[in-house]
């Protein structure tokens, strides 16, 4: 019988002790949001639930990041179905004639990439690039078009071009022509008045290239934390990070993003399967990397609130998400937007 024990002994250090990381990821509650995520995962279409093109491109990569942060892979196999399923569609390469929705693949690949370190996707990271460049037009001055056919010019699509094209430029050696869009895209931005006095973005120009005054909606308030993030990187220029903090202050402060002290989305439903429903998870994306390359992190507990309040009282006992992240919790239905808001949320506040 010593023998037998001792055998068992050995095959459990063997093949227990490996799985235990996975069931530590499973225990917390990024880990469980991102299983409850993967049940909205479509293998036949290698999309989430009702197939919402850029949504799961933001689902996407919440799941890339929570892979990485946990080091629980059970999920990953959705990286290459999403792309194999998905490489030709519309465009191909994840091309789109909505160029945001563009630039969220591109981002989403660039993630894969990182975490997998296949070319595959930095390579369809760069055709999204491309792909948005060639819509850059003079019109008020610059700019990328919000879609190839209208011409109108709008905070999120030329956020995204930023972070795309200087995310590249930090992973492809000797480049230069990523860098300069980005240069350029930052430069038009910040001189476009996208920007409002108190430092809430806008979500676009008028047809005289004005600040339209539409709706500050959050995610256009986080894209442009993770490209200024990333132009920084690029350059060492530590005003970008001064002006990423200015940014950040604003957003995390306004009683209008956060009533009570908790992120709400301007005119917040209570589904989760519209675009809406997606918005809050690139804001606290972004965020979470700007608080993580600041020295002293001043967002911890703006995000640990969050955490807490989404954790507390917008969830179920199967850990699937509503919209309203300070409650009362609403059942999500079909729409996997609440989801990933919240699994990104959980990754930016360390809870993965």
């Amino acid at each position: 019988m010593t023998g037998f024990r001792a055998l068992g002994l050995l095959c459990c250090l063997l093949l227990c002790a490996p799985a235990a990381p996975a069931a530590a990821a499973a225990d917390s509650p990024g880990g469980a949001a991102a299983t409850a995520l993967m049940g909205r995962y479509r293998e036949d279409i290698g999309l989430f639930d009702t197939g919402n093109w850029w949504t799961s491109a933001n689902a996407l990569t919440a799941l890339i990041e929570s892979i990485r942060i946990s080091g629980d892979r059970e999920h990953e196999h959705a990286i290459d179905r999403t792309y194999e399923l998905n490489r030709n569609a519309q465009g191909g390469d994840f091309r789109n004639d909505y160029l945001d929705d563009t630039g969220w693949w591109g981002m989403a690949w660039v993630a894969a990439h990182d975490l997998t370190g296949d070319e595959r996707y930095l390579a369809t990271a760069r055709a999204d690039a491309d792909h948005m460049a060639a819509h850059w037009t003079p019109e008020c001055g610059g700019g990328v078009l919000w879609h190839r056919d209208k011409a109108y010019k709008n905070a999120i699509t030329n956020e995204l071009y930023v972070e795309l094209n200087v995310a590249l430029h930090n992973r492809i050696p000797g480049d230069t022509t990523y860098l300069q869009r980005a240069r350029d895209g930052w430069a038009w931005f910040e001189g476009s008045g996208m920007i409002g006095e108190g430092g809430l973005v806008n979500d676009g120009l008028t047809g005289e290239c004005a600040n339209n005054g539409d709706t500050a909606w959050t995610y256009n308030q986080g894209v442009l934390l993770g490209g200024l993030v990333e132009l920084h990187r690029a350059t060492g220029d530590a005003a970008l990070l001064e002006r990423a903090r200015a940014l950040a202050d604003a957003s995390t402060g306004s009683a209008y993003l956060n009533p009570d002290g908790i992120l709400r989305e301007p005119v917040e439903g209570d589904d989760c399967d519209g675009d809406g429903a997606s918005f809050k998870g690139p804001y606290v994306r972004g965020l979470g990397v700007l608080n993580a390359e600041l020295a002293d992190h001043p967002y911890t507990g703006y995000l640990a609130r969050q955490a807490d309040a989404a954790h507390a009282r917008d969830r179920d006992e199967q850990d699937s998400y509503g919209p309203h992240w300070n409650g009362p919790w609403v059942e999500p239905g079909v729409g996997h937007g609440c989801q990933h808001s919240a699994l990104d949320l959980l990754n930016a506040a360390g809870r993965t």
